[in-house]
């Protein structure tokens, strides 16, 4: 991955770009709160001038945290790692995770979408993700022999539901059952 620094000419650019959106919006908080005409701003007070200002900086400050968590998700959803994101961030994978909590998928989430095998009344049982519907399905074998399966285009919504059907299945086909 290249470098993110940036040139002394684009930091110029940047500079000029949000100053040139900040100034708008400090005017307008200012106004409000001292009655005072956005074009008459700069003729307050220098202090209330530039708490203003400060004020309109912590706005944007709390967008650019907004909008950053959303491009951090993003990039977690195409699959960037929390080491990636840190790495572009210049801290630690932890404090990219720390600060972006939700922008990966926890592997026990990945895990959750994997197949299961499990024994019960003697038969085994298979349930699987159903990539056609986003569902589950189940295959299974009683103790008697028997072959079964969810019914044709049935689908489970979670994991729990197709194996609690298969379950069903397992404990209707043990030897000897009446």
């Amino acid at each position: 991955m290249g470098s993110f620094e940036i040139t002394p000419e684009e930091q110029a650019q940047l500079d000029k770009a949000l100053h040139d959106a900040l100034n708008p919006l400090a005017s307008a908080l200012r106004s409000r709160s001292s009655g005072l005409p956005e074009e008459r701003m700069w003729e307050a007070d220098p202090i209330e001038v530039t708490l203003s200002v400060l004020a309109a900086w912590k706005v944007v400050d709390a967008e650019v945290k907004r909008l950053t968590a959303i491009a951090a998700g993003t990039a977690g959803s195409y699959g960037a790692s929390y080491e990636q994101m840190g790495a572009v961030w210049g801290i630690t994978r932890q404090g990219a995770r720390k600060k972006w909590p939700e922008a990966v998928s926890r592997p026990a989430a990945t895990a959750a979408r994997t197949s299961g095998v499990f024994e019960l009344c003697g038969g085994t049982a298979e349930v699987v993700p159903d990539p056609s519907s986003g569902g589950w399905r189940w295959t299974g074998r009683g103790a008697d022999g028997t072959h079964g399966a969810a019914e044709a285009g049935a689908s489970y919504a979670t994991k729990e539901e197709a194996a609690a059907h298969a379950g069903a299945f397992l404990r209707e086909h043990v030897p000897g059952r009446a």
